[in-house]
């Protein structure tokens, strides 16, 4: 690696940091996932990202690359190999205002999206989480808050400047290099290092926003109206229904059905969510008027000794009330993950299923259940993670790889369907022949 490594150093115009400096601690790691990596990277321009991706490839170094470095598994770190961190590459900028298309850069996260495209009444339905990175959730997916309105964040990509294995840089858009456009929107990294966004964003005005909680007696039945209510309720209305919050007493803890109608009209709000309100017993109501940038929260870095998995997989319609069925018998049971249900569905369903990599475009629901504590803790309780899993197996149709804690060939297989997988094959043959960008839900060319 050295004489690799003394050539970057004469073209490389951002930061070069290794063990034993003192940047190193707090630049080696991810989020969630200690990493040793033999060089960290970070880049200020796309000619120094393009070094980076050339020096990689011929150190013959394992490579991550870091945006909000969130992702469960840690692809954002590794041991002994090279990491680039995108976070200098996150410029927000508004370049077409009357078609409303924003420029926003690989390393930026939603947080400052949001608060970058509220004073120009702009909004992109992305996450729920400021320091959540734009390139990690979109190139997977993107389930946030107007979604059953505006689609998934990718949805909403109208192009995008991309790195590929060579060091070249590449527009991909519907009109350039289309295949490579198709499988970014879902192809989780797989292909190349987004440096730049285009989306599409939306004129946005305040939000209604909170949570309806009901008791924890009332899963059952609240759980069965709220996803037959979401079925046809209005597309400005979206909705997560949580419980079994080991925080707020596991199975006595209450049922939040937390709510977003996407417009400012207290009496289109209030219609559209009376059905909700009607079904069962109210404990608590926090439903506010709020701006859409104040509905991401803020994310929580989990202390030295804490672990996490989790697991995400979609439902379509003829699974629904067996899925809810299970989820609530396990949420009343011993020591059960905290259970979250999103609805999907809306503009989601609309786009094709061959249109995007992303392919669960039939889904109402996505179930998620994480579990956290002390890593002895979380290790002990994976049988019976498992167990769960095993009885939902039969009734859910595949995996949200943002939702995913490991990395396995039938977590690959679950998020990307045959179909999609061998479409994705041939695109990563094009562009990325040596599977240098492997630290992914990987797609072997």
């Amino acid at each position: 690696m050295t004489s690799a490594l003394e050539k970057l150093r004469g073209e490389f115009g951002g930061d070069i940091i290794e063990p034993g400096m003192a940047d190193y601690p707090s630049a080696s790691g991810s989020l969630l996932v200690a990493g040793n990596p033999a060089v960290v990277l970070r880049p200020k321009s796309v000619g120094d990202v393009r070094a980076g991706v050339r020096f990689a490839a011929e150190a013959g170094l394992v490579l991550s690359v870091r945006g909000g470095s969130h992702g469960f598994p840690g692809f954002a770190t590794n041991s002994g190999g090279a990491v680039i961190d995108l976070g200098a590459l996150s410029s927000v900028e508004v370049v077409d205002p009357s078609r409303h298309v924003v420029r926003i850069g690989g390393g930026a996260t939603w947080g400052q999206v949001a608060a970058a495209l509220a004073p120009h009444g702009l909004a992109i339905s992305s996450g729920d989480t400021r320091s959540v990175g734009v390139g990690g959730l979109t190139l997977t997916g993107g389930i946030g808050w107007k979604v059953r309105k505006y689609g998934l964040a990718l949805d909403n990509v109208v192009g995008a400047e991309v790195v590929t294995a060579d060091g070249s840089v590449v527009r991909a858009s519907a009109q350039e290099h289309a295949d490579l456009f198709w499988a970014l929107r879902g192809g989780g990294g797989n292909v190349g290092i987004v440096t730049a966004f285009w989306f599409a964003a939306h004129p946005t005005t305040d939000v209604f926003f909170g949570r309806i909680v009901f008791p924890a007696a009332a899963v059952p039945g609240v759980l069965r109206g709220w996803a037959d209510y979401l079925r046809d309720a209005p597309p400005e209305l979206t909705s997560i229904a949580s419980f079994a919050n080991p925080f707020a007493g596991g199975p006595a803890a209450p049922l939040e059905v937390h709510v977003a109608f996407d417009g400012d009209d207290p009496s289109a709000a209030a219609a559209a969510l009376e059905p909700i309100r009607r079904l069962g017993t109210v404990l608590d109501d926090d439903v506010a008027r709020t701006p859409y940038a104040d509905t991401l929260v803020d994310g929580m870095t989990p202390p030295p000794g804490m672990s996490l998995v989790t697991r995400g997989a979609f439902v379509e319609r003829e699974a629904v009330e067996d899925v809810l069925r299970i989820l609530a018998e396990v949420g009343a049971g011993e020591r059960p993950p905290y259970i979250a249900v999103r609805s999907v569905g809306g503009a989601v369903a609309d786009v094709p299923v061959e249109a995007t990599a992303y392919a669960h475009r039939h889904a109402e629901l996505m179930v998620v259940t994480t579990t956290g504590g002390p890593t002895p803790v979380v290790e002990a309780a994976r049988p019976g993670l498992a167990a769960i899993w095993d009885r939902l197996a039969p009734h859910v149709s595949g995996f949200y790889a943002n939702f995913l804690s490991s990395a396995a060939a039938e977590d690959v297989a679950g998020i990307y369907p045959a179909a999609t997988y061998r479409r994705l094959v041939e695109v990563k043959r094009r562009y990325d022949p040596g599977n240098l960008f492997s630290r992914n839900h990987n797609v072997r060319p």
